[in-house]
């Protein structure tokens, strides 16, 4: 996965975190629609989804 792909990625983690459906499914689905066309991995998820939580704690502090 090149740097475009997970900043895309990402972006899709960010904006569909706060919907009360599963951003972890976005992500999965966004994954292969991607050139690799391939599942960003549990990992990847894990990842994203801490900068999520950490940037909700960084605006609430």
């Amino acid at each position: 996965m090149d740097w475009i792909e997970a900043a895309i990625l990402g972006l899709v983690q960010g904006l569909t975190e706060f919907l009360p459906i599963s951003s972890s499914a976005h992500l999965r689905i966004v994954g292969e629609f991607l050139p690799g066309a391939a599942d960003p991995g549990a990992a990847f998820t894990a990842i994203t989804q801490l900068g999520t939580e950490t940037a909700v704690v960084v605006f609430f502090w």
